[in-house]
């Protein structure tokens, strides 16, 4: 018997500074048996940081790895932004970067082996592709707060991430990383 996903409810207050988006964020992220509550945490501060009409997490979720973590399309099938959560491979980035204009990479893993991978290989685009890193401790902390009802601030400035919920509050950068041309 295969075991089910854990739902999460996530409603945040959202100050997108450099792109002056101000939402109230309320939705629900599941997380896949098989993943860890780092990927879940960042899936979710990648769907805040990116907030927009038709943004939506992979229908398969983790169990079709031929799909993005998170997706916004035009309505049908072509895609507008591709996110991806991790260190995906170069394969994956490079068929991602002929798919959508806009292709994005928030790790908790070592950002340098991504870029030396992506440097490494034939990826298309691969100098337009975003990469962000987010401090892996900043989210164990966060880690910490995570409840099946989840109320968050999040303000994001000139790369500055601050979190608040409940008793915790913590700002950390979020690092941008390019890959040479």
């Amino acid at each position: 018997m295969a075991l089910a996903s854990t739902l999460y409810r996530f409603r945040i207050d959202l100050s997108d500074v450099d792109r002056g988006v101000y939402e109230a964020l309320d939705f629900r992220a599941a997380q896949h048996p098989s993943e860890t509550t780092t990927y879940l945490l960042t899936r979710v501060i990648a769907y805040a940081l990116n907030a927009q009409d038709g943004l939506d997490f992979s229908p398969g979720g983790l169990s079709d790895p031929d799909q993005p973590a998170l997706q916004a399309t035009d309505g049908g099938a072509a895609h507008r932004v591709w996110i991806e959560i991790g260190n995906p491979s170069a394969k994956k980035l490079h068929r991602a970067a002929k798919s959508s204009p806009v292709v994005r990479v928030y790790t908790y893993k070592d950002p340098e082996l991504l870029v030396a991978d992506l440097a490494a290989n034939d990826v298309h685009r691969s100098d337009r592709i975003e990469i962000f890193s987010l401090p892996p401790k900043f989210l164990d902390r966060l880690a910490e707060t995570l409840a099946r009802d989840n109320t968050w601030t999040v303000l994001f400035a000139d790369g500055s991430l601050s979190i608040t919920t409940g008793e915790f509050s913590e700002t950390v950068d979020l690092v941008r990383h390019s890959v040479p041309s």
